[in-house]
């Protein structure tokens, strides 16, 4: 027996509820966490200056699960080398600039070149000569992080190169506009105006486009309210971060990082042979992709991303130990795995890693201002990348997949 009108139209109303729950879990999960923390905190979570040390504090988190997410797609694969070679290009900066005098620019320049070598080492292992990704870039994890200690001594090198912590660490102040009498940064509140401003005429350019070309896109009323959304939450942190110091440049390096990757991933045909790998390597293969290539390109990509890390958190931390960039992996990993990247590969997008990234620095910071013993801390952020890793895999199964 058919189902009838009402019923029919319940059902797909269902399914829409379903597929937006699906969608935008992660979102919504952020969303909660945010409120829920802001309310045990007291607002003390919502201070400008906490919501501006949430992007700093996770900034090395944010430019490593770029990376960290080409090796997953690949296939589930990833990279526990990159918090030692965190370790080992800001050693080598440290020590260049303390005790051989070298300038900030010539410093950085020859550690992002060692950071290119290490991936070159890794993906060669891998992509090449075929040794499996845990075990190379587990060795890697060792060989890295005892290099980056004989190199420091086993003593703890400090930072004093005004360009070094200039480029990385300091705040863009634009002369005649944030040395008014305003305490407020109004450049920070400018900038933020101009993105809301972009995302909303992208929006609409872009639908424009798909009508003209017959695609199928998204109701008018789904597409703009979530444009409206997030350039409401643009202006609203940017009038967050004019109320302490500004923008950072930190945020402008991670910027540069998202949007590249995002653009490599979404909009380029190398970008689309990362998926293809994890989807299905040998019909990959059959189809004419060097997949070696692929491997290749994802480990020494992982690598350049963890060097830069390395220099923005020794900017930060205006420090280097044999410590430094200790479980840096783990908290990559994690954010993949919690903005939706798939356990499997060939399942993930660059949006839904910064979601996963954010959602970790919150939970992270909230528990942090909130007092929340250190160990505790530990047992929910395994909690809550275990849930999501769950969900994944149940999705999976549900589809087939798993």
């Amino acid at each position: 027996m058919k189902p009838s009108v009402n019923e029919a139209g319940a059902q797909l109303s269902a399914r829409n509820f379903s597929g937006f729950i699906k969608k935008y879990t992660m979102v919504i999960a952020l969303v909660v966490v945010f409120i829920l923390f802001t309310w045990l905190t007291n607002g003390r979570l919502m201070y400008a200056q906490n919501m501006s040390n949430l992007l700093l504090q996770n900034a090395y988190v944010l430019v490593m699960a770029c990376g960290m997410l080409l090796c997953i797609l690949t296939g589930g694969n990833i990279d526990l080398s990159v918090g030692a070679t965190v370790c080992l290009v800001s050693a080598i900066a440290a020590q260049m600039m303390d005790k051989l005098k070298v300038g900030a620019i010539p410093a950085i320049l020859i550690c992002m070149g060692i950071a290119v070598l290490l991936g070159v080492w890794n993906g060669f292992w891998i992509g090449y000569v075929h040794i499996p990704p845990f075990i190379c870039t587990l060795a890697g994890m060792f060989l890295f992080r005892g290099l980056g200690r004989v190199i420091l001594d086993s003593k703890t090198v400090p930072i004093s190169n005004k360009t070094f912590l200039n480029i990385f660490a300091s705040y863009i102040n634009i002369p005649g506009l944030d040395t008014g009498d305003s305490k407020r940064v109004m450049s920070a509140l400018i900038a933020g105006i101009a993105v809301a401003v972009i995302l909303i005429l992208n929006t609409i350019i872009s639908r424009r486009n798909k009508v003209r070309k017959g695609y199928k896109i998204p109701t008018a009323l789904s597409a703009y309210s979530k444009t409206l959304i997030i350039a409401a939450l643009v202006v609203f942190y940017s009038w967050k971060l004019s109320d302490y110091k500004g923008i950072p440049y930190m945020m402008v390096w991670v910027l540069a990082v998202v949007l590249l990757y995002s653009f490599i991933t979404s909009r380029t045909a190398f970008g689309r042979y990362f998926y293809a790998v994890g989807g299905n390597e040998k019909a990959t293969k059959l189809s004419g992709i060097d997949t070696k290539k692929v491997y290749f390109v994802a480990y020494t990509s992982m690598s350049i991303l963890a060097g830069l890390s390395g220099l923005l958190m020794a900017a930060r931390v205006g420090s280097v130990n044999g410590d430094s960039g200790m479980s840096y992996e783990m908290d990559a990993i994690g954010a993949c795995f919690i903005g939706g990247a798939s356990a499997y590969g060939g399942s993930g997008t660059v949006p839904g890693v910064v979601i996963g990234a954010i959602l970790l620095g919150v939970i992270n910071q909230g528990m942090s201002i909130y007092g929340l013993d250190n160990n505790w801390q530990y047992v929910v952020k395994g909690a809550v990348l275990l849930v999501a890793v769950v969900f994944d895999v149940v999705s999976n199964r549900k589809t087939g997949k798993g």
